[in-house]
């Protein structure tokens, strides 16, 4: 029943973000993208504690996955909005 519940839970989230995402005028997308980088590490946060809290070996390895994953998530986005905030600053 509890895994039920976190799919359902997974399936809410993915649809409303697509919703929210793709309402998003292209100019506000860097400001959010930078928002959005300390979410994903609150993400990674997150994962640690909850694969901390796991008894089973298999939630175990599904949860040192999730950090993986975050992690690239959080480096990346740091990574493209640092290429991005480089692209306005002048030469020289």
């Amino acid at each position: 029943m509890d895994a039920l519940v976190l799919v359902v839970l997974f399936v809410v989230a993915t649809i409303a973000g697509y919703k929210v995402i793709s309402n998003v005028p292209s100019l506000l997308h860097t400001p959010l993208m930078s928002g959005m980088n300390a979410l994903s590490g609150v993400t990674v946060l997150g994962g640690l504690v909850a694969t901390a809290l796991a008894l089973v070996d298999g939630l175990k390895l599904i949860g040192s996955i999730s950090i993986v994953l975050a992690t690239i998530n959080t480096v990346g986005g740091f990574y493209v909005t640092h290429r991005i905030l480089k692209m306005f600053k002048g030469r020289g």
